[in-house]
């Protein structure tokens, strides 16, 4: 009997042990910023959904264009409204990565320079990591290894919170159901199927009448397949990046304790580290005497320049190592005087080789003249040097903020290489010591190379940043610019053959990319190339500019002194066009006032715009000119009323007239006026005109 209740009695707690074992860890309880976060997705949700919109607003296909920096204010009004919501706000320090991360975008719609270009974006994308973890935990006490681990596990971990958008969601909606509102809930469903029902409407429609017909495929035009994919991923990637960044920082999983990794025994740190100071003393020595002082004995057949312009990579590369082995020796190993002293060497060592790296890289540019890398090596090698000025303060001090200090310095110091446009520096230094220039200064100023510079291939592969030395020192050179292909903004399928047919031919006539006489052309196909689609949204200053230059250089009989082409001259007696005044009462009950053009008894109002497309080899003859009153007269000369009045080449029955202000050059968009007497008739319309929606011709 006690047997059998023994075993009886072990059975139940057995059971019970079970059922422990088998119970879920309990869940961890939302932070008030993640509770608040899912309460607001009304917020949340739709200005995500806004924000991602205007992402793709200003990317698509526009990479460093003037839309870029309104992108990056954007983000950071983005984040600002974010917090609010969340009931946080900015901390102290912030508006240093703010301010930076501005500049940065600001630099990248100021040069054509690609290598800059992705050099900023990486910035900008790592000050913004910074800012977003600054602002959601206390980044006082970290350490350079927290701050970069952080940065990866925030990048990384937040691809976990891929369901919240979607479970956000549908609490929100299910708490306004229980409060009794189902409108939004209504509305997205409404969306949902009115979107495919309207594209089956549009095409049936379109089939059915011809007016309707052109007024889609005028505002469908240049929609494809692959742009439109394009885009729905681009705003798609952005709402979740953004979304799931935010949802994982509410969360505040990751720890902001910095652990104590100075556990390491000393002697090790100080053996190695010992050693390597002792050859980098009597490298040092070596410097000091054979490259500063001169008073060396060199190897046979060594002169100092020859011995000078060997090694700065080699002393880039062990300068680098120095930097990770004293912050992996201060990291991880306990604190001990000895190894200070050793590190504190080690870093003085290290200067010694940073100049020594430098006046290296310095004697061979004297030689062989400046190339993007042994600009960056020089710029590397200041960092460097500040850098370690840091590295020793954190030696001595241990709460010296060396990652703070080093984010300062980095971002100081290539905010200054980011603007200083390298490719202008190295097209300027070296075609002032080119055959053919007539710089001011020559080699024997400074260089030592015994010929002139002669490395046209690298010139030819510079970016837009270059033009306004290269073109003109083009021009001089004997290039014929009155033969090249236009060069304007979005260019019809006409001109893209064109110029295709120039470039093939002018390759076959033999000219090289390595030559005096053929490099240019490359040259100049790569900067036709990247402003083919140079307009308002995707202006670049860079870009800008060259063109200015190659109007500037472009001199003959069809162009003026300013280097634009010349716009058909005024009659002798030009018609004085005043500016009237229709007003249409709309069938939808509005009023509606445009002003008109009066010429040969028809009357003329607002029809849209020229595209990027338009160049001046469109406009037909001048008619005269609109009356201005002294307000409204010419931004360049207030004497001269410069808003004439033109017809177009392709439309022989003047349904449309040209306002075209003659004083402005930089992205003129003229107006285009059209005939009433043609409302309701089927008319063609220039692909270059593009129509702004006006309710009379609806």
């Amino acid at each position: 009997m006690n047997e059998g209740y023994q075993a009886g009695a072990a059975a139940p707690q057995s059971m019970t042990q079970v059922s422990l074992m088998q119970t879920p860890p309990p869940k961890k309880e939302d932070t008030e910023e993640t509770k608040r976060m899912k309460e607001q997705f009304g917020f949340f949700g739709p200005v995500t959904f806004l924000y991602a919109l205007f992402y793709a607003f200003c990317m698509f296909k526009n990479g460093s264009g003037v839309t870029f920096p309104f992108f990056i204010a954007a983000s950071l009004l983005y984040l600002c409204f974010s917090l609010s919501k969340l009931g946080l706000t900015l901390k102290k320090g912030s508006g240093f990565y703010m301010v930076s991360m501005i500049l940065l975008s600001v630099s990248t719609f100021c040069t054509d320079d690609m290598r800059i270009i992705v050099f900023n974006k990486a910035g900008i994308f790592l000050l913004m990591m910074s800012l977003l973890l600054k602002q959601f935990y206390d980044t006082s006490k970290w350490k350079f290894g927290k701050y970069v681990g952080s940065i990866f596990w925030l990048i990384f971990a937040s691809i976990a919170e891929i369901g919240r958008p979607f479970t956000d969601a549908a609490g929100y909606f299910e708490r306004k159901e229980r409060k009794g509102s189902k409108t939004v809930g209504y509305i997205c469903l409404g969306i949902l199927i009115a979107v495919p029902l309207l594209i089956v409407v549009v095409a049936l429609l379109a089939g059915a009448d011809a007016v309707f017909r052109q007024l889609t495929s005028t505002v469908l035009r240049g929609v494809n397949p692959e742009n439109l994919f394009d885009v729905c991923f681009r705003i798609a990637f952005i709402f979740f990046a953004s979304y799931l960044l935010i949802a994982f920082l509410c969360r505040r999983s990751m720890s902001e304790d910095v652990k104590d990794h100075r556990k390491g025994e000393p002697v090790l740190a100080i053996t190695i580290t010992g050693l390597l100071s002792a050859i980098y003393l009597l490298f040092s020595g070596i410097q000091i005497l054979g490259l500063f002082l001169g008073k060396l004995q060199l190897p046979e057949g060594y002169t100092y320049a020859q011995y000078a312009r060997e090694g700065f990579f080699q002393l880039l590369a062990v300068s680098i190592l120095n930097l990770v082995i004293v912050l992996v020796c201060m990291s991880f190993f306990r604190e001990s005087k000895v190894l200070k002293i050793i590190l504190t060497i080690m870093s003085l060592c290290t200067f010694i080789m940073i100049v020594s790296s430098a006046m290296r890289m310095v004697i061979y540019i004297r030689f062989y003249y400046l190339t993007f890398l042994r600009i960056l090596v020089l710029w590397a090698l200041a960092l460097l040097f500040v850098l370690f000025l840091g590295v020793v303060a954190g030696i001595f001090r241990e709460k010296f903020p060396l990652f703070r200090y080093s984010v300062v310095v980095v971002t100081i110091l290539y905010l200054v290489l980011s603007f200083s446009h390298p490719d202008y520096i190295i097209a300027y230094v070296n075609v002032a010591n080119a055959s053919g220039s007539d710089a001011k200064w020559q080699a024997n100023a400074f260089f030592l190379a015994e010929t002139p510079y002669s490395d046209y291939g690298y010139l030819s592969g510079l970016s837009a940043d270059a033009a306004p030395v290269l073109v003109p020192y083009m021009r001089k050179l004997g290039y014929d610019y009155e033969a090249l292909p236009a060069f304007r903004g979005k260019m019809t399928d006409e001109d893209i053959r064109e110029r295709e047919r120039f470039w093939m031919e002018t390759k076959k006539k033999g000219y090289q990319r390595f030559t005096q006489d053929g490099f240019g052309y490359y040259y100049l196909e790569r900067l036709q190339w990247v402003t083919e689609n140079f307009g308002i949204r995707t202006y670049n200053v860079s870009r800008h500019m060259a063109l200015q230059q190659i109007r500037r250089n472009t001199v003959s009989a069809d162009r003026d002194e300013t280097g634009y082409p010349k716009l058909p001259d005024q009659p002798d007696q030009p018609i004085a066009l005043s500016m009237g005044h229709l007003v249409d009462y709309a069938h939808d009950g509005m009023v509606y006032g445009y002003s008109t053009i009066e010429y040969q008894g028809r009357t003329y109002i607002i029809f849209g715009t020229m595209n990027n497309s338009f160049h001046s080899e469109m406009l037909g003859q001048c008619i005269g000119y609109i009356v201005q009153d002294e307000y409204s007269a010419s931004v360049i000369d207030p004497d001269n009323f410069n808003r004439r009045v033109y017809t177009l080449v392709e439309d022989a029955n003047h349904d449309f007239l040209v306002d075209y202000d003659s004083s402005i050059h930089l992205m003129n968009q003229p107006d285009v006026f059209r005939a009433i007497d043609t409302q309701g008739k089927e008319i063609v319309i220039p692909e270059y005109v593009d129509e702004s929606g006006h309710e009379y011709w609806e």
